[in-house]
């Protein structure tokens, strides 16, 4: 089935979006829907939820502009460790860069938004950083506390563990001798603190490397938000059928046009976690069985008016699944454009039925960044072997057997070696000879009565020449053990475990190395905020 995600960018994909990030009428129709005043609730929290990351003009004025009626672009992320991957800084810079442009071209206040995702669980995820090595041929370095891999708490409710400290000891040893390693990791150390909260650390570091920008930081983990949302939540449990057809229907209409859904959908259960031990409590998704909702792990069975009674006593007690946090984000704050990644972008085109239902507008999306950091030994191995950044995300033994054709052979090529091709070609030529030699004696009927036994044996052959040629084409593509070693260290920068490097990097070894202010408004300078499919690469 085709992406989505690259359906959208090309224009594909219009009949599933709200508009289209590339159309200036489309932004435009877009902050016209979403300006709106601020509810006073939200506001307050806003306020309060910002004002422990320090003093901030810029961030004064945000507040000020949605107090008035400005409409918001919003982005988000789990609060990972050290800000979790790259791509988490490429968010926000282009939810800024999306903002600055939407205020440009109408004349109307927009605002940068984080929406921090608290709710997640999954802490194998969130407490994982990685950074790639100073020296060439080395493993990237994993920093990854030990946590409950269990776990089933928002990570809101969830402190830093004792051993975050182990991993700055960690990171001062990987990265002391860097030119910014002192500024970066004293950074990292104000806030990823044993004992803070995860949220907490995350939004002051990022709220310091956007400082200047204005961005605001908003954790939906609060009891005043969870109420005043509390009807996005009240819907998704009383229409909870209704809006799991709702779904079906969608993603049927997606897979008519040849679209894959993103989320799965479970139409047996509603778009809400339930915490049936309060906020701090574990989560666990309901099953709708004969009229009941079902805790699957314990078989505990609730009625929907016990359910809804528990939603105005402790909203908190309930938090949003994938499908659902877009509804609950938007009923909060007055968003023109969510700023998301590809999967992101993908499942959006599930929500336009969700929205029409509840009443309210669908934001257009509007794709993050994308960027390759282009260090200076990655721009000479690339001109070394004649490669672009983005050959790089090709499979190794294809990079390789380019490589063999389109570069000399080097010294340890003494001998020249046929390729692949040729020896099978070669051995597959010996054995028609062969058994022409053998079958010419015998007489044509006993050379027809062999003729389905020598197919056979034909067949056999072939497939076991293939076999064996292209165990030798890998063999003789490693001769070369330098270009081999040239090709994997590429692919361990740009492309590191088959993934793009802003999925798996973090930002202490980048932040360390240029500067991780500095790298941010290198970013934000770079981001073209309505140019959806262009990857940007960032020479360092």
């Amino acid at each position: 089935m085709a992406g989505l995600f690259e359906a959208y960018v090309s224009g594909a994909a219009r009949a599933f979006y709200a508009g289209d990030v590339s159309q200036r009428d489309d932004r435009a129709r877009a902050v016209e829907r979403a300006s709106r005043p601020l509810s006073p609730r939200v506001l307050a929290r806003l306020r309060a939820q910002n004002q422990p990351l320090g003093p901030s003009a810029a961030r004064a004025a945000g507040l000020a502009a949605l107090e008035a009626g400005a409409c918001a672009v919003v982005t988000g992320q789990q609060v990972g460790l050290f800000l979790g991957p790259l791509f988490t800084l490429y968010k926000a810079a282009t939810a800024i860069a999306l903002a600055r442009q939407l205020e440009s071209e109408t004349g109307r206040a927009a605002v940068p938004v984080f929406w921090l995702q608290t709710e997640d669980h999954d802490l194998p995820e969130i407490a994982r950083c990685v950074l790639p090595r100073a020296g060439d041929g080395e493993a990237p370095c994993v920093l990854a506390p030990q946590i409950d891999a269990d776990n089933r708490v928002s990570i809101a409710h969830l402190a830093l563990p004792a051993a975050v400290s182990d991993s700055l000891s960690q990171l001062r040893l990987e990265l002391g001798r860097l030119p910014h390693a002192s500024e970066h990791v004293a950074r990292l150390t104000r806030h990823y603190q044993p004992g803070r909260g995860w949220a907490q650390a995350f939004a002051g570091v990022i709220a310091e490397l956007f400082e200047a920008e204005g961005l605001l930081l908003l954790d939906p983990r609060d009891p005043e938000l969870a109420a005043e949302a509390a009807h996005v939540t009240a819907a998704a449990l009383e229409r909870s059928s209704e809006l799991g057809q709702l779904l079906c229907a969608q993603g049927a209409a997606l897979e008519r046009e040849g679209f894959a859904q993103t989320v799965h959908v479970r139409p047996d259960s509603p778009l809400t976690f339930f915490h049936p031990q309060g906020a701090h409590g574990p989560r666990t998704r309901l099953l709708l069985r004969g009229g009941a909702f079902v805790e699957p792990d314990t078989g505990r069975a609730h009625v929907l008016p016990e359910l809804m009674d528990r939603l105005a006593r402790e909203p908190l007690a309930f938090s949003s699944s994938a499908l659902l946090r877009p509804l609950v984000q938007d009923s909060l704050l007055p968003t023109a454009a969510y700023v998301g990644g590809p999967a992101e972008v993908a499942y959006y085109a599930q929500l336009p039925p969700l929205y029409r239902a509840l009443g309210m507008s669908v934001p257009f999306i509007a794709p993050r960044a994308r960027v390759r950091l282009i260090e200076p030994r990655t721009r000479r191995l690339l001109e070394r072997l004649g490669l672009s950044a983005a050959d790089v995300s090709r499979d190794e033994a294809q990079l390789l057997a380019g490589l063999e054709q389109s570069l000399p052979p080097s010294a340890a090529d003494a001998v020249p070696l046929p390729s692949a091709a040729a020896v099978e070609r070669q051995l597959l030529q010996g054995f028609e000879a062969a058994l022409t030699d053998a079958l010419a004696p015998l007489p044509e009927a006993l050379r027809r009565d062999l003729a389905r036994q020598i197919d056979k044996t034909r067949s056999k052959l072939v497939l076991t020449a293939g076999k064996l040629s292209r165990a030798y084409g890998q063999h003789s593509l490693r001769r070369d053990s330098a270009r081999v070693a040239q090709v994997q260290r590429l692919k361990q920068l740009l492309h590191p475990n088959d993934a793009p490097q802003e999925r798996v990097f973090g930002l202490p070894y980048f932040g360390a190395c240029y500067g991780d202010r500095a790298l941010a408004a290198r970013v934000l300078e770079a981001v073209v905020p309505h140019a959806p499919a262009q990857i940007l690469e960032l020479s360092l």
